[in-house]
């Protein structure tokens, strides 16, 4: 039978019943800090047929949605006053449903989870004590964990025995070696579970799964994957499994990002809380929504606003995003004892030319070198020919790695 709401009236389930459909159809929940993405993929061919996302939530503007791909261009806007996660959730999986009914079954939920801690290794069915679990990790990712849990939440309430899996950021970085893992804290905090986890591991997990296509041999050897968007992190393949990350114990680690620090001396937290007065929560907020591209340049966390402005400081905003990145990226290359392949993904890695270009000329000692040509047309292959270096830029997509989880999970 044809998924369906809980509240959802018999005369549609009716006409979902009418309609018999024969293909089974996988909707993956992507819950990030201030949107929630939605993508349809059809699992005959593993094809994502729409998308929707709502944006905005949370702020004074109230949460918008759009669609794309037709079948969910017409997911309309969410009700007045529904401002939360759960319910949002569950109001858009009531509109997808609605919408794609006559197309298929849904058969199976696929989540994002942003934090698996050191227990998640690999995507899971979810049941009661992964529920649980995951809950005791929110402390860890507050940003996201709860959002994710809530969508999880929401689709348990509309359809209770439909299976879910639970698919982690963290996951990817578990091939780490322990060197990798490790902080120079008192021994008893490691053993406790204080290690550098890493995040942005669907993204990674997608990289590297298309890398052979671009890449060839060389995927397989010393390869930096630089994921820039709001937020950022770089990840040292060897391969095409990590061996080194800049996020560390939270997603507050490594690069400068939208809105977010990045690596900071923790004496200045110190600072912050004993001489100058502020809280806990105040310095947290500070660095987790006052930083980065905002913070420096105290204009915006959007790349594209900052590479149209003439204000100095939205220069050296981009500038100093660069450096860091840069910096890091040298970093990785000594975990990997090189580079053979440099990977721009992700919105600004992605869609950035500019930042390419700034971060790549960084990494000329290593061998990398930009084709000016190919960079403006985003490539995806954007380095020079006589470049040591492959240098590409390459479109992520976390949702494809949510589906194809759910599936093999599911219906393995």
């Amino acid at each position: 039978m044809t998924a369906t709401p809980a509240n959802q009236s018999g005369a549609d389930q009716s006409g979902a019943d009418q309609a018999s459909p024969t293909e089974r159809l996988i909707i993956t929940v992507n819950a990030g800090s201030s949107s929630l993405k939605f993508g349809v993929v059809r699992m005959s061919d593993m094809v994502e047929i729409g998308r929707a996302e709502v944006e905005m939530i949370g702020t004074l503007k109230g949460p918008s949605a759009n669609g794309r791909g037709v079948h969910l261009d017409d997911i309309g806007n969410p009700p007045e006053g529904l401002a939360d996660h759960a319910g949002l959730t569950a109001w858009a999986l009531g509109r997808i449903t609605d919408i794609v009914h006559h197309l298929g079954e849904v058969v199976a939920v696929g989540h994002r989870v942003v934090h698996g801690g050191a227990s998640f290794s690999a995507p899971v069915l979810i049941d009661d004590a992964v529920i649980e679990a995951l809950g005791r990790l929110t402390a860890l990712a507050p940003n996201h964990q709860p959002h994710n849990l809530s969508g999880i939440a929401a689709t348990r309430q509309l359809w209770p025995d439909l299976p879910q899996v639970a698919c982690f950021d963290t996951a990817f970085h578990r091939t780490q070696p322990r060197l990798a893992q490790l902080m120079p804290i008192p021994r008893e905090l490691s053993d406790d579970g204080i290690l550098r986890y890493g995040f942005h591991g669907l993204s990674y997990t997608h990289i590297a799964s298309v890398l052979p296509d671009y890449a060839g041999d060389r995927a397989d050897g010393r390869v930096i994957v630089a994921h820039l968007g709001h937020g950022a992190s770089l990840c040292g393949m060897q391969g095409r499994r990590s061996v080194a990350t800049t996020m560390g114990f939270t997603a507050l680690d490594g690069l400068m990002m939208g809105k977010r620090a990045g690596s900071i001396d923790p004496g200045v937290v110190l600072h912050l809380i004993r001489d100058r007065g502020m809280s806990a929560a105040e310095v947290d907020r500070m660095l987790n929504a006052r930083s980065g591209l905002l913070g420096v340049s105290g204009i915006s966390a959007d790349m594209r606003v900052l590479e149209a402005s003439d204000d100095p400081k939205a220069e050296e905003a981009m500038a100093l995003f660069a450096y860091r990145a840069a910096r890091e990226a040298g970093s990785i290359a000594v975990a990997l004892g090189g580079l053979d392949v440099l990977v721009f993904t992700a919105g600004i890695g992605r869609h950035s030319a500019q930042m390419r270009a700034r971060i790549a000329d960084y990494l000329a000692f290593l061998g990398a070198e930009i084709d000016p040509a190919a960079n403006a047309a985003h490539g995806p292959v954007i380095s020079a020919p006589d470049s040591r270096v492959l240098v590409l830029a390459l479109d992520t997509d976390e949702e494809a790695v949510i589906a194809r989880e759910t599936a093999r999970l599911v219906f393995a």
